[in-house]
């Protein structure tokens, strides 16, 4: 059984910096890359980048609030938030959360964004319509990213503690922390909002998948090494894991309770996050080439290979 996905694309960005998430916004068809200091907003459709989010430094995150023609980055190096005019890219506001602020999630039925401190260890709450932090959650661990169902619940992963958080976004308290043992250090978060599960990509190879309403593990499934994002595709009800290793695992969803790996599709050394387009059929990656890695030091035992300048690319992984 083939999964009908393969790389059918790859498009030289350049600049210098690092990486971390994708954010697809599908009514717009624009996907926002962030990248160091600033934010690439590109038209995935002409292959073209149409503009540039300012300012943002050691971006992390970026969500989109279609309704309020707003988007908002999560910048870890200064501890706050950007709230962006998602025509103009121009800055509105910028908002004072947390230390190292890192994934950063969008709530459509309060109109809440929650920026969750991966230094401070909580959530910092801002009414999306006054642009001002309205509370503060204490999250018991280092928060890695998150999702929101649409119905008022965000999930979020603690790397450090390998649970799963759920809040309730009208109360704004923190309902319940939830085991993924055999999951260990979890990063990307995604759901399948209609059978109410979460895809978790964790650090020792396996994807865990939780019932997003009584917070069991109901299966795992081995995936690439490197995961730092999952991601469902709807339309052919895949779950998909982005891994450093240079693969995309694909898991098809054959009932709330049955899975199985249909696929590693080939992409490229360090292509760890990603956006998808389900409608399209289309999985978007970055990544750049890399020079020889430095010895390990006492500071530094796993240091990371330097990024060769100009070589950040996207991928594009069509079904």
């Amino acid at each position: 059984m083939g999964s009908g996905y393969h790389k059918t694309q790859e498009i030289l960005l350049g600049g210098d910096g690092g990486w971390d998430y994708l954010t697809f916004d599908q009514g717009a068809r624009r996907l926002y890359i962030s990248r160091s200091n600033h934010v690439i907003v590109f038209d995935p459709d002409s292959g073209k980048i149409v503009g540039t989010v300012t300012d943002t430094p050691g971006v992390h995150g970026i969500a989109i609030a279609p309704e309020l023609a707003t988007g908002y980055t999560s910048n870890g190096r200064d501890g706050t938030v950007t709230a962006f005019d998602l025509q103009s890219l121009r800055q509105r506001e910028r908002i004072t959360v947390g230390s190292n602020p890192d994934a950063i999630v969008y709530e459509p039925v309060t109109k809440r964004v929650f920026a969750f401190n991966g230094a401070s260890r909580t959530a910092s709450v801002i009414d999306a319509r006054s642009a001002s932090v309205i509370s503060t959650l204490a999250l018991g661990g280092k928060p890695e990213f998150a999702v929101a169902d649409g119905h008022g619940a965000i999930f979020l992963n603690l790397e450090d503690k390998s649970e799963v958080v759920k809040i309730d976004a009208n109360r704004l308290s923190v309902d319940a922390h939830w085991s993924l043992a055999p999951c260990q250090n979890p990063s990307g978060i995604s759901m399948d909002v209609a059978q109410r599960r979460l895809f978790v990509g964790c650090a020792n190879r396996i994807m865990a998948i939780v019932d997003a309403d009584l917070g069991r593990v109901v299966a795992t499934l081995p995936i690439g090494a490197g995961c730092d994002a999952t991601a469902f595709d709807s339309q052919a009800n895949l779950a998909l894991s982005s891994n450093a290793d240079g693969t995309l695992t694909l898991i098809r969803e054959e009932s709330p309770d049955r899975f199985v790996v249909v696929a590693n599709v080939a992409t490229k050394i360090g292509a760890r996050t990603m956006a998808v387009d389900p409608q399209r059929g289309r999985v978007y990656l970055v990544t750049a080439e890399f020079g020889p890695r430095p010895a390990a030091t006492a500071d530094e035992p796993r240091p990371r290979p330097p990024i060769v300048p100009g070589t950040f690319s996207l991928l594009v992984v069509a079904r």
